[in-house]
């Protein structure tokens, strides 16, 4: 059925910027719109556990992002395109992850990583000093 894939990962030296993508390869989640969806992006550093980053509502009305990215990261979307996006600007080398896209039918509880209906399968960020 459906799947995300997330692109955009690479190295880059602290200070710099990248901008990561993740798109639904199919036209539905079972049945449901990319639209029905909110949704977000986590990332896992190595030896950690995945933790949040940040996640837009179905209609791009809010926003949400963790305290370590809120003023440096960028989410946003475009239903039509079926592609959520994840702007990153002065990237640190705490930012060094697996970056991660999900879906959430739900919608209400964007901060928890069990609330997510759908996943990708990461795109690796490296930020060097």
């Amino acid at each position: 059925q459906a799947v995300l894939v997330e692109s955009g990962g690479g190295l880059v030296q602290a200070g710099g910027s990248l901008t990561l993508s993740c798109v639904l390869s199919g036209w539905t989640f079972g049945g449901r719109m990319f639209g029905d969806y909110a949704m977000g992006w986590f990332r896992q550093a190595p030896g950690k556990e995945r933790e949040f980053v940040a996640a837009i509502d179905w209609n791009s009305r809010a926003t949400y992002y963790s305290d370590s990215v809120k003023g440096r990261f960028t989410i946003s979307r475009d239903n039509t395109k079926k592609t959520v996006y994840l702007q990153m600007i002065s990237l640190k080398p705490d930012d060094t992850a697996v970056y991660y896209c999900g879906a959430d039918f739900q919608g209400t509880k964007l901060l928890v990583e069990s609330s997510y209906d759908y996943w990708g399968q990461g795109t690796q960020v490296t930020v060097s000093s």
